[in-house]
Parts: structure tokens; C-alpha cells; sequence
């Protein structure tokens, strides 16, 4: 099994800052200078290439010159054609390879924005990195879908089979379904029998997960649909319920809300984390103020409609029988037990001493 790491932030972070042997300012002037000077200032606009780093669209442009935005376009396509045709272009083959190396480095298939992020710290390096990436035709980007964050990548048979195992992947999930990074990880790599092993690692496979819009990790490093609700943490009462998830027996209420704050710096107020553990089916009360899981089997209701629920399911019980039901279920002492089991409105004692409820 795939080691696992502890938290989201972990799993959703980028690979080691990129370091490359050449600056990728001066290399956008050289290849700028196979441009005519119109597409060259086109060209400088759309990428944010300029002084200015905002990216201008291809209407904004056409507004400010005065032409049609598919006039704009043409100039656009005419310049980076002519870079590509440059002199410039074919001096830096070794760049784009550097490029292309360190792209196969992370996966051959990554996310645009965690790709960028480690291609410039900034935002006019990171436009400099995407005109790279257009203007080689090595490096192919897939828009993004209703499945697939934007991607780039550089081998069309990899991400073709990433693609087709991130798909299968969801589909084995169940709605609620959450399990361990580790699990979630060796479940990915069922699906992954035609991927080069060598791209098998946890970094990649994490990296390769984060392009799913349909799959994702909550901040105790669980995985599972993003639609889960132990995914899809939205408020106070998803992060009470990790909470005594991960504390796995019941927990007051005060508790739950400092837990909260100690596991994900979120600052949650008693009185709000009460009101919220009471409005959610998914706790259920066990003590005075104490609260569990309903998917541990606790359900709710007093002791007594707890020891209804016993004797109508098993049938007529000792009271030692009763009083270990009731205990799986509330966290109570056995006299109030065995105060609600006497009271004869509701219960009545057989002659070989089992209870029914009446």
C-alpha cells in the first residue's frame, strides 16, 4: 500500500519549485523578435508579457485598437506562427526540453494552475511559462469539462488512460463512501495497469486525483466523492462531525467545539456547536451533553424508548441482558436503566424474570 500523508494540504500540494538552466525573460524577448511589431504587441497583451501582467481578452484588445475580435485573432495566430518559424524558436530547444522534463517530473499530465504555480512564483513568470507551453507543440492543454479541472501534458496516451482511470475510479464509489488516503491511493492504482510504473508515485498520484472534479479529500485526509458529506465540509457541523469521527467514542459538546478549533483552526462558540450537533441526524444524544454517531449504531430517543426498541427487536430479555443493550446505545448508569425498566405503565416482569415491553 502507498503511504499516506496527514492532511489535505499535503495532498493537494504542488512538486518542488521548478529550477531551470536558462531566464525566462530574456528567452520571451528572443522569441518575441520573430514577430512582426503589431502581433508582437498582440502577443504581449494576451499573455500579460508586458509590464502590465493582466491577460487582455481577445475583445478588450480588438476595443482598444479599434478592429474585430476575429481580427485580433488572426494577428494573434499570424505572430505565433512566425515565432515558431523563428530562428529564435529553434535556438531554444533545449529550453522547451527542460520544460517538457520537468512536466514528465510530475506526472506527464498536471493540473494548469498547480503547474504554474511551481513554474513561477510570480504572476508575469507564470505568464511567461504559458506562452512557452502554447507556442511548443509538445505540450498539449485539455480545457476544462464537467469532469477535469485544466490540464496540460505532454504524452496523449498517458492522459488518456488517467483520464479513463480517474472515471472508473469515481464509479466505484459509493455516495457516502469514504476511506484512508492509503486506500483511496491502491484503489487508484487498480485502475492504472497501463500507466509506466515509473510515474507511480504518491506525489503523482495525488496530483494525478486533484484533476477530478468528482473526487476529493477532506482535511483529516479521507477520500471519497466530493459530494460526501464527510468531503463536502461546509460548516461547523461537517467539522464536528470529523471531529468525533476521529475521536471515535462520544464527546460533550464543549469538547466537540475546542476539538474544532485544536484540529482546524476554526473557531467554533459552544452554543452554535450545540445547536448544530442537535439539528444533524448524523448525532445522535448519549449522555447529558454528550453526543455520538449515529453511524455507530447509536438511534435516538430516551432510555426508555431505547429499551422498547430492545425488547421489540430480541423478544423478552434478563434484566443483565437489557441493561448491556442499553449501554451499547446511551451512556447511562444502570440504575436509571433499571428505573425505566420498573416503571410498569411501559414494561412488565415475566415469572422466569425476562422483561416485555408492554
Amino acid at each position: 500500500m502507498v503511504k499516506s500523508l496527514k492532511t489535505q494540504k499535503q495532498a493537494k500540494a504542488g512538486a518542488t519549485p521548478a529550477s531551470f538552466s536558462f531566464d525566462s525573460a530574456t528567452l520571451v524577448k528572443q522569441l518575441l523578435s520573430g514577430a512582426s511589431d503589431r502581433s508582437r504587441e498582440v502577443l504581449i497583451r494576451r499573455f500579460g508579457l508586458g509590464a502590465n501582467p493582466e491577460r487582455e481578452t481577445l475583445e478588450a484588445i480588438g476595443d482598444r485598437s479599434g478592429i474585430t475580435r476575429e481580427r485580433v485573432r488572426q494577428i494573434e495566430a499570424a505572430g505565433l506562427d512566425a515565432v515558431r518559424a523563428s530562428k529564435a524558436f529553434k535556438e531554444a530547444k533545449s529550453a522547451f526540453q527542460e520544460i517538457a522534463n520537468y512536466i514528465s517530473s510530475m506526472g506527464a499530465i498536471v493540473p494548469e494552475d498547480a503547474l504554474l504555480a511551481s513554474l513561477g512564483k510570480d504572476e508575469k513568470t507564470r505568464n511567461r511559462f504559458r506562452f512557452f507551453l502554447t507556442i511548443d507543440s509538445a505540450f498539449f492543454r485539455e480545457r476544462e469539462t464537467n469532469d477535469f479541472l485544466a490540464r496540460w501534458h505532454i504524452d496523449a496516451t498517458t492522459a488518456k488512460h488517467i483520464h479513463e482511470a480517474l472515471s472508473k475510479l469515481y464509479a466505484s464509489l459509493s455516495d457516502n463512501e469514504v476511506v484512508s488516503e492509503g486506500k483511496m491511493l491502491d484503489l487508484f492504482l487498480d485502475e492504472l495497469k497501463e500507466v509506466n510504473d515509473a510515474y507511480k508515485n504518491e506525489e503523482v498520484l495525488k496530483r494525478w486525483l486533484s484533476l477530478s472534479k468528482h473526487i476529493g479529500s477532506n482535511p483529516l485526509a479521507e477520500w471519497g466523492r466530493v459530494t460526501a458529506p464527510a468531503i463536502r465540509i461546509k460548516g461547523v457541523r461537517d467539522y464536528a462531525y470529523l471531529a468525533v469521527k476521529r475521536h471515535g467514542s462520544p464527546m460533550h459538546f464543549s469538547e466537540v467545539a475546542e476539538a474544532i478549533g485544536g484540529l482546524f483552526s476554526k473557531k467554533a462558540h459552544i452554543a452554535t456547536t450545540h445547536n448544530e450537533l442537535i439539528k444533524d441526524p448524523r448525532f445522535v444524544l448519549v449522555g447529558r451533553g454528550l453526543y455520538a454517531l449515529t453511524e455507530w449504531g447509536y438511534t435516538p430517543g430516551v432510555v426508555r424508548e431505547v429499551i422498547h426498541e430492545a425488547l421489540k427487536k430480541e423478544g423478552p430479555m434478563k434484566k443483565d441482558e437489557i441493561i448491556k443493550h442499553v449501554k451499547r446505545a446511551r451512556f447511562v448508569k444502570d440504575n436509571t436503566i433499571l428505573v425505566n425498566l420498573n416503571d410498569s405503565r411501559y414494561f412488565k416482569r415475566l415469572k422466569d424474570g425476562r422483561y416485555i415491553a408492554i
